[in-house]
C-alpha cells in the first residue's frame, strides 16, 4: 500500500514538472515573438545594391516637326505609310480620295464579282494548269493578310492579290473562244482604276523622318527653334491635359525628327534647382523604356522652381501620340554596398558601421557614397586614401560582402568596439 502511495506521488511530481516546463517553455517562446514583432532583427547582410533619386515630374514634349498637306484635303486621306514610320523625302505617304472614289470603287467591285463569274464559265483544261501556281498565290496572301498588323502591308497584299486575279483572268481569257467579255470586263476595270489613280492627289514626305498622323495644332508653337522662351508659365497656358492622347488627322500628316526630342519641365527639388546644363539624367517613358536625356536649357522660375529642358534620343517615335505626360526623371544612381542609413555611424567625419562576427563587434571604417532617405552605398578606401586620413591606430577598414553589420546600434554597442 505504502509502495502504491509512493508510485503516485512521484507520478505527480512527474506531471507538475513537466506542466512548470512546458509552461516556461511556452513563456519564452510567446515572448520571442512579441520581442521579434516589436523589434524586427537588429541585423542585416552586406549585399551589393543600387540606389537613386528619382522624381515623377510632369513634361511637356517639344518636337522638330513639319506639318505635310496637299490642296485636296477635305476629300478624306487614305495611308500609304504607317503612323510611326520612318520615311526618305519624297517618299509617298498618304493620299487625298479622289472625286466620286466611292461609286468607282463600287463600278470596280461589280465588275471585279462578274470576272470571277466568266472566269469559272470559260476556264479550259490548259487555263486549270497554268493558273495552278496563282491560286495557290492567292490562297496563301488571302491567310496571311489576317495575321498583318500594318495598314501599309495590309494595302500591299490586297495589291498583289489583285495583280494575281487579274493575271488569272486573262490567262482564262486567252485560252477560251469566248475571252473576249472577260478581257473587255478586265480592260473596263483597268480604266476605272486608271481613273482612281489619275484623280487621286499623292502627298510625299518633305523630308526625311518619322510620319505620324498625330496633328494637335501645337506643331509650330512647341517647336525646336527658341529652347528659351519655354518658362512654367508658357507652358501652363497651353491648357493641356497630362497623357491626353492627340486624335488621329484625316486631312494632314507630319514629319517628325527622329534623331532629337526634348521635354521641359517644372521642378522644385533640390535636384532641380542644383543641376547644370550639360548633365545627364535618365527619364523613363510612359513605356517603361528608360532613356539617356541632356539638360540643355535652365529657365530659373523663383528661388523655388527652376523649368528644365531634356533632350533625348531614344524613344522618340513612342512620345507621338502625347504633347504632355507624366514621367519619371532618375537624378542619379549609385551602385555598391547598399547599408541602411539607421547602421551609419559618423565620427569625426568619419563614417563607420558595426560589424557583428561570431558574437565580436567590430566598428568598421567606410567610405560614404550617394545616399537617399532611407539608403546609402558604401565602399571601402584605398590604402592611398587611408594614408591621407587621421583614424585611430588599428581601426579596421575592410568591409566584405556578406558581412553581418548592426542597424540601430546603441551606443554601449559602439562603446564596446573601442
Amino acid at each position: 500500500m505504502k509502495k502504491q502511495t509512493n508510485n503516485s506521488i512521484k507520478k505527480i511530481i512527474v506531471l507538475l514538472f513537466t506542466l512548470v516546463v512546458i509552461l516556461v517553455c511556452g513563456y519564452f517562446i510567446i515572448y520571442a515573438v512579441i520581442k521579434l514583432v516589436a523589434n524586427p532583427t537588429d541585423t542585416i547582410i552586406v549585399k551589393e545594391g543600387t540606389i537613386s533619386q528619382d522624381e515623377t515630374v510632369t513634361g511637356y514634349i517639344i518636337r522638330d516637326e513639319s506639318i505635310v498637306q496637299g490642296e485636296n484635303y477635305k476629300n478624306g486621306m487614305e495611308q500609304i505609310i504607317d503612323e510611326g514610320q520612318k520615311v526618305a523625302k519624297n517618299e509617298p505617304i498618304f493620299r487625298y480620295y479622289s472625286q466620286n472614289e466611292e461609286n468607282v470603287k463600287a463600278k470596280i467591285s461589280e465588275l471585279n464579282e462578274k470576272i470571277q463569274v466568266a472566269m469559272k464559265e470559260n476556264v479550259q483544261e490548259g487555263a486549270l494548269t497554268d493558273t495552278k501556281l496563282l491560286d495557290s498565290q492567292i490562297a496563301d496572301k488571302l491567310k496571311d493578310i489576317h495575321k498583318l498588323n500594318s495598314m501599309q502591308a495590309v494595302q500591299e497584299s490586297k495589291r498583289t492579290i489583285s495583280s494575281y486575279v487579274t493575271k488569272k483572268a486573262e490567262i482564262v481569257g486567252e485560252s477560251s473562244p469566248k475571252g473576249s467579255y472577260l478581257k473587255d470586263l478586265i480592260n473596263q476595270r483597268r480604266d476605272l482604276e486608271k481613273k482612281l489613280s489619275e484623280n487621286s492627289e499623292y502627298i510625299k514626305s518633305t523630308r526625311s523622318g518619322i510620319l505620324s498622323y498625330k496633328v494637335d495644332g501645337l506643331e509650330d508653337i512647341l517647336g525646336t527653334d527658341d529652347l528659351t522662351k519655354y518658362n512654367k508659365e508658357f507652358l501652363e497656358n497651353l491648357n493641356l491635359k497630362t497623357n491626353q492622347i492627340i486624335a488621329t488627322s484625316t486631312e494632314q500628316g507630319k514629319i517628325v525628327d527622329n534623331f532629337n526630342c526634348y521635354i521641359a519641365f517644372t521642378s522644385n527639388s533640390k535636384e532641380a534647382k542644383e543641376i547644370q546644363v550639360g548633365k545627364k539624367v535618365k527619364i523613363t517613358l510612359p513605356s517603361a523604356k528608360m532613356v539617356s536625356a541632356e539638360v540643355v536649357n535652365i529657365v530659373v522660375e523663383n528661388d523655388e522652381e527652376n523649368t528644365i529642358i531634356i533632350k533625348f534620343v531614344e524613344g522618340v517615335e513612342e512620345l507621338l501620340s502625347y504633347r504632355k505626360i507624366s514621367f519619371d526623371v532618375t537624378w542619379w544612381s549609385a551602385k555598391g554596398y547598399k547599408v541602411p542609413n539607421s547602421a551609419i555611424i559618423t565620427e569625426n567625419n568619419l563614417t563607420y558601421i558595426i560589424r557583428t562576427r561570431s558574437g565580436y563587434l567590430n566598428k568598421i571604417l567606410v567610405k560614404e557614397g550617394r545616399k537617399t532617405d532611407s539608403y546609402t552605398v558604401v565602399s571601402n578606401y584605398s590604402a592611398s586614401e587611408i594614408k591621407d586620413l587621421t583614424i585611430p591606430e588599428g581601426t579596421r577598414t575592410s568591409l566584405i560582402l556578406y558581412d553581418e553589420i548592426v542597424i540601430n546600434p546603441t551606443q554601449d554597442m559602439i562603446n564596446s568596439t573601442k
